[in-house]
């Protein structure tokens, strides 16, 4: 079990848990501008780490991949800021495979996921985002999965923002897929939260769209963090829901999956 941390206590790292649109990408842009809570993006996606070792130069081994130890500090190097604290976003999924590759490195901690965390990244935090409204958050899922436009904006991400996909086209089956999978996944957290005796600091969607700058700020006090004089909390995302994601919502509670 966890030693749940005092909130004013110096904190090293922090990882937002989340399920896909939950506003996560929004929610990193707004805690890099703080220029106190890391430089915080999914360094963790396993599809992803190839293309963020390629841009950190780190060394490849003998078949192509890279060392793990290697990867880990390189990603704490380009998510701290100058303070030293240090921010990634972890899907459900991802979580299993960051604490996997973290055995091979620390094998002493085999089983131990959150003392493996602390290990490797310091006295870590845990911010929980979750979307009340699972039907939109579906449909917003299906939209982005089809279109393969995942945000609008950013800074510096690794992932396609193009829209390269296939045009958005309904399908009630998906949906219904995607908000078991969410239900699944949001259960799968919270199970692992209690089971670590983890005390998260939890933000819901609905609760940032309305007030991105308080609930920003309600996660740098949770971490202990003041923000500097004369900064400003700035979006750097756009919202992607319109017109059409309302008329699937509206037409899956009338046509819902078989």
């Amino acid at each position: 079990m966890t030693t749940p941390m005092d909130v004013a206590e110096h904190v090293d790292s922090y990882f937002v848990c989340a399920t896909p649109r939950t506003g996560s990408s929004l929610l990193l842009g707004l805690l890099e501008t703080t220029g106190v809570a890391g430089r915080p993006q999914a360094y963790f996606r396993e599809p992803d780490e190839p293309l963020w070792a390629d841009r950190w130069r780190i060394p490849r081994t003998s078949d192509g991949g890279f060392d793990y130890a290697d990867y880990m500090r390189a990603a704490l190097d380009a998510g701290r800021t100058e303070n030293g604290v240090f921010g990634a976003k972890l899907m459900w999924g991802t979580l299993g495979e960051v604490v996997d590759k973290l055995r091979t490195v620390y094998p002493d901690l085999a089983g131990e996921d959150v003392r493996l965390l602390n290990r490797a990244c310091g006295r870590t935090r845990f911010v929980y985002l979750r979307r009340d409204d699972v039907l939109a958050q579906a449909v917003s899922w299906l939209r982005a999965e089809q279109t393969n436009a995942w945000y609008i904006g950013g800074n510096g991400e690794i992932g396609d923002t193009g829209g390269k996909g296939r045009p958005p086209s309904f399908d009630s089956n998906r949906i219904g897929q995607l908000i078991r999978l969410i239900d699944e996944h949001n259960t799968a957290w919270e199970e692992w939260f209690t089971s670590f005796g983890i005390q998260q600091h939890v933000v819901r969607y609905e609760e940032l769209d309305a007030d991105m700058i308080g609930v920003t700020q309600g996660i740098l006090d949770f971490l202990g963090l003041d923000l500097p004089d004369g900064h400003v909390i700035v979006p750097r995302h756009k919202r992607q829901a319109d017109e059409l994601n309302g008329q699937w919502i509206d037409r899956y509670r009338t046509e819902p999956a078989e």
